[in-house]
């Protein structure tokens, strides 16, 4: 079937290998950073390392690339804080990114994430795809001991950090959303005619329920799928013209969310 080509092909492109290019320059005012690619997608994530010596390397910062000149093949990265590895009982190193560090992209990129609304749909993508899949029912288990029936931006990247997984997949409407984990960012929007007859909420899993808070952002219950899982890809992707033409073409009642974009800014 052609979405299944099309969606092996992209994902065998991206988990090929780890990206590693030398940092050429870095603006601590504003945690940038510039490489040089031959190509990447805005969105990839990763850290930056610095070597201590042969064959021992500190994480200093998450990166992602907020920006690449295809003419110049410089990439510009948005560094933030490592928490990942955090022990309060060791030491930490006080060294700052400087040119000559390695930024090291796509990691995790060979491990993924699907959020489907039912159980066929779940196995058919899953089957179809040659990549490895950590099961949602893990996911569902780190939102049921949040307390997130509803599954946040936050609660993603805490499963990232919990499995090493780098990418994450939604189907919404026959059309499969490719992001980068956790920058969130849409790497890839590919067609997907499968036939769905159910939904299962808050997604499709074997968890038949998901612990919730009494109170905060999460802790209701999701009550429509499409909508939800719409909003938050459009939270983090406003400037995504492709998801603009979805959504402008699409359903009416999701409209509304077209005055979130800002598409030429």
């Amino acid at each position: 079937m052609k979405y299944i080509v099309l969606l092996l092909l992209f994902t065998l492109h991206l988990f090929a290998a780890m990206i590693k290019a030398p940092i050429l320059s870095v603006d601590e005012k504003h945690m940038t950073a510039t490489i040089k690619l031959d190509h990447i997608d805005v969105g990839v994530s990763g850290f930056i390392v610095h070597t201590l010596a042969p064959n021992h390397t500190s994480i200093l910062k998450n990166a992602h690339v907020i920006k690449y000149d295809k003419e110049s093949h410089i990439a510009t990265l948005k560094m933030s804080e490592f928490t990942a590895l955090r022990n309060n009982s060791l030491p930490s190193g006080k060294w700052k990114v400087s040119v000559g560090d390695e930024a090291q992209l796509a990691f995790g990129y060979s491990r993924a994430l699907l959020i489907a609304p039912s159980e066929e749909i779940y196995h058919r993508i899953t089957k179809s795809v040659q990549i490895q899949w950590v099961h949602v029912d893990l996911f569902a288990t780190v939102l049921s001991y949040r307390g997130h029936p509803t599954p946040l931006k936050e609660d993603f990247e805490a499963m990232s950090r919990a499995s090493s997984v780098g990418l994450l997949f939604f189907y919404l409407d026959q059309k499969v959303y490719t992001l980068d984990i956790k920058s969130f960012t849409i790497l890839s929007i590919s067609d997907a005619p499968l036939k769905q007859d159910s939904v299962k909420l808050p997604f499709y899993s074997r968890v038949e329920k998901i612990e919730a808070n009494w109170w905060g952002a999460g802790s209701d219950e999701l009550t429509e799928y499409e909508p939800y899982y719409y909003e938050l890809l459009v939270t983090n992707n406003k400037k995504n013209k492709e998801l603009y033409e979805i959504i402008k073409n699409g359903d009416p009642k999701l409209h509304y969310l077209l005055k979130e974009f800002k598409i030429g800014e």
